[in-house]
């Protein structure tokens, strides 16, 4: 069973993403150098999911879960507006890649399948250890 806090209404599924996985394991290295990616502090790689009460900073701005909570809906994968201005406008190009290839898949089979994939997508094929979304290699593989 997947924890509703990480189903971002974006399709970036939280369960793996760094910021999150670095909190959740309270890995403080993993923090250092997302850090110095967001140009932020350590202590402000912080968060359970885009739907708990410790949200990272720039995802609590974010545009397209401010249009979905006004529109009442769980995510971009029930709007008929899909791919939308706010979704083209994203500022992360490999967060946009991701979105414009998660949010149909999530559209087809479900939220509960579509978080088993993505958990799947972001799994190494040698050790099993979950690695994070964008991740070039495994840190358990392939330490840093």
């Amino acid at each position: 069973m997947y924890n509703p806090e990480t189903v971002a209404p974006c399709g970036l599924y939280c369960g793996v993403c760094g910021i999150y996985m670095a909190t959740a394991g309270g890995d403080e290295e993993l923090k250092g150098k997302l850090a110095k990616a967001y140009g932020v502090s350590p202590a402000d790689i912080l968060c359970r999911g885009c739907r708990s009460d410790t949200v990272f900073m720039y995802c609590k701005v974010c545009g397209i879960k401010a249009c979905t909570a006004e529109k009442g809906i769980e995510g971009c994968h029930l709007c008929d507006a899909f791919p939308c201005g706010k979704v083209e406008a994203f500022p992360v190009a490999e967060g946009k890649k991701n979105i414009l290839r998660a949010v149909p898949r999530w559209r087809e089979i479900g939220t509960e399948k579509w978080v088993e994939e993505e958990e799947k997508l972001s799994t190494c094929r040698s050790c099993g250890n979950r690695m994070f979304r964008g991740a070039k290699k495994c840190r358990s593989c392939n330490p840093l």
